[in-house]
């Protein structure tokens, strides 16, 4: 079994706070008459601002598979994993935005996640655990490497006045409390999380030791709900499916969402009687906890809580406890998503801290635990200088308008280039400390089917060069010399790692590979084609600048010799000894360099650098 670590966390909010005086404006108000419990039920839940997916005129702005993917968008920027590299999504809501199909498709769909294993959890608050646990059950069992789980909330647009206004529950332009009471408790958000077997090698993870899940449905009546009417006995015995119409089932209230609040006040009595049978087990000790991360979901509920929890001799100090709910609302299964990622990015905490998280639900009444550890980096950068700090290859000019243009525009590509290069998923798991053997394989396997073109590209291009242009056709084919050793050293570094010698022969080129070849053979072939010094430009510039350090990184984290990683280290020392960039500024130098030329160079290099970025992203995609 593997041990389970959240390495990333995020969340996503929509649109900007609204404070208490605000909600009405967005939410609307019952046959334009304020609300006349607002103000007693927010003095009762403490909550001073939130979040809604709704403008002014009270329409849907973000889906909740769209705020799910923001939450995650924001959770893999700078994680040590790319949507690429996920095996296994798991969502959380109360209520995705469609019946059918799956939650989870619906946010794979939008966030962009390649293919992989998913699941849909739908509940109310507790769906978030239920997703937490899916996730770290198939980590722990090595049925998956990144598992993400996501959760995402949007009951705002059920509480609009407008859904109200063709019902006759309204009484005396009020709802009635088990509606009214969720209206001005409930608000919009989505939270993710990614998990890992190992902790990230740059921030604080979170070691989840323990994932526990109780529900008492057998035991109560349902008390949060939609999709029907109780009955006087509390049952339920007509869903919104039953009824002659949706028309129907909507001007019966059927589909609104409901509490029950005389059942309500057993979910506190529940999730600490539950803290007590764990404290028993043996799984939690009330003294070593240093963060009680607990989704209450109103402020009436702490004092419910502390109270119980000193009857049973346990006092948790009210530095302890963490929540943001009077600054982000009550967003649901999102909310202990948001609270982690608050708390993460806060500064407090510590290496060794313990944190108890506590998810009750109303729904039909579930407790959800999860302890959690806090764990410092599990690794380091393998160089001082990140990748954002790799400076533009150097050209020296002649003070020339036209050669000043284009080293402008060139450098403009390269830095272009350079950041689109951070997110490329071999390149983060290089300076991350993520990268494997096989990986690292797999990388020198896909480089070698380009690389081997890429002195008959240049030879190509020499012999299309007419002899007014000599010097420049002699410096071609210099360079198609010093080229043609590369994937000599490739193969001997391949081999040196455990690769099979027959794979070099018997691989095919990546779709990027095929796209960068097929690209250079075509410009090659034109008559004098030295826009192809824009391409030369930015494969020199990987080699002089870049590659040196990949190679270092590799070598170190995978502890490996150097003829192990000499094709990317030798390029540094190679393309800078071999005046490989000298070559390329004598030909900006000369008179062929006109305005019309220049811009040809940089479209080329700006083609090479986003085919070149693709045959890194498109690893055996074949």
């Amino acid at each position: 079994m593997n041990k389970v670590y959240i390495t990333a966390t995020g969340q996503y909010l929509p649109n900007t706070p609204v404070a208490n005086d605000e909600m009405e404006l967005y939410l609307g108000s019952i046959n334009d008459t304020p609300s006349r419990m607002k103000d007693i039920f927010l003095r009762k839940n403490g909550i001073k601002s939130r979040y809604y997916a709704l403008n002014t005129q009270q329409e849907t702005t973000h889906q909740a598979w769209e705020m799910a993917a923001h939450a995650i968008d924001h959770c893999l920027h700078g994680a040590p994993a790319d949507k690429q590299d996920i095996d296994f999504l798991s969502t959380a809501t109360t209520q995705s935005d469609m019946p059918i199909p799956g939650f989870a498709s619906m946010v794979q769909g939008e966030s962009g996640i390649g293919t992989c294993t998913i699941a849909s959890h739908q509940s109310v608050c507790a769906s978030s655990i239920m997703a937490i646990q899916n996730a770290f059950m198939h980590v722990k069992t090595g049925h998956a490497a990144n598992a993400l789980c996501c959760a995402a909330e949007l009951p705002s647009r059920m509480f609009k006045a407008s859904r109200f206004q063709h019902q006759h529950i309204i009484k005396d332009n009020e709802l009635p409390t088990e509606i009214d009471f969720l209206r001005w408790m409930l608000s919009d958000g989505a939270g993710a999380m990614l998990l890992q077997s190992v902790p990230s090698p740059t921030q604080l993870s979170l070691e989840i030791e323990w994932v526990d899940l109780r529900s008492y449905a057998h035991q109560f009546e349902v008390c949060m709900y939609t999709g029907g009417n109780k009955a006087p006995d509390g049952s339920i015995t007509k869903t919104w499916l039953d009824y002659t119409s949706m028309s129907d089932a909507d001007r019966d209230g059927a589909i609104n969402l409901k509490q029950d609040m005389g059942l309500v006040d057993n979910i506190v009595k529940l999730g600490i009687q539950r803290f007590f049978e764990l404290i028993d087990e043996g799984k939690v000790a009330p003294d070593a906890i240093d963060w009680l991360v607990c989704h209450y979901s109103s402020h009436h509920f702490k004092k419910q809580i502390t109270d119980l929890l000193e009857k049973g001799g346990v006092v948790i100090p009210a530095h302890k406890w963490f929540t943001n709910l009077y600054t982000t609302g009550n967003i649901g299964s999102a909310s202990i998503f948001a609270m982690l990622d608050d708390l993460l990015r806060s500064g407090k905490l510590e290496e060794g801290q313990q944190l108890l998280c506590m998810v009750p639900e109303s729904g039909r009444f579930i407790t959800g635990y999860m302890l959690l550890k806090v764990v410092a980096p599990g690794g380091k950068r393998f160089i001082t200088e990140d990748i954002a700090t790799i400076k533009a290859p150097e050209i020296r000019i002649q003070e020339k308008p036209v050669q000043e243009w284009l080293v402008r525009q060139l450098t403009g590509v390269w830095f272009d280039f350079e950041r689109s290069l951070q997110q490329v998923p071999i390149v983060k798991k290089i300076f991350n400390g993520q990268l494997k053997m096989e990986e690292y394989k797999r990388l020198l396997l896909n480089l070698r089917q380009q690389v081997i073109d890429g002195s008959q590209w240049i030879a190509r291009a020499a012999s299309n060069v007419s002899m007014q242009y000599f010097h420049v056709r002699s410096s071609f084919i210099r360079h198609s010399a010093d080229e043609h050793r590369d994937y000599q050293i490739l193969e001997k570094n391949y081999i040196n790692c455990g690769g099979d010698e027959n794979d070099l022969y018997t691989g095919e080129k990546n779709i990027g590979s095929e796209a960068l070849s097929a690209y250079m053979f075509q410009r090659a072939s034109q008559p004098d084609p030295f826009d192809l010094l824009g391409g030369m430009f930015i494969i020199e510039g990987l080699g002089n600048r870049v590659s040196g350090k990949w190679g270092r990184a590799i070598q170190q984290q995978l502890h490996l010799n150097a003829d192990q990683v000499s094709f990317f280290i030798y390029h540094e020392t190679s393309d800078s000894n071999d005046n490989h960039f000298e070559r390329f500024e004598n030909a900006i130098q000369s008179e062929l360099l006109t305005q019309e030329m220049a811009a040809r160079i940089v479209k080329t290099a700006k083609v090479v650098a986003r085919l070149y970025r693709m045959q890194l992203e498109e690893l055996d995609n074949i």
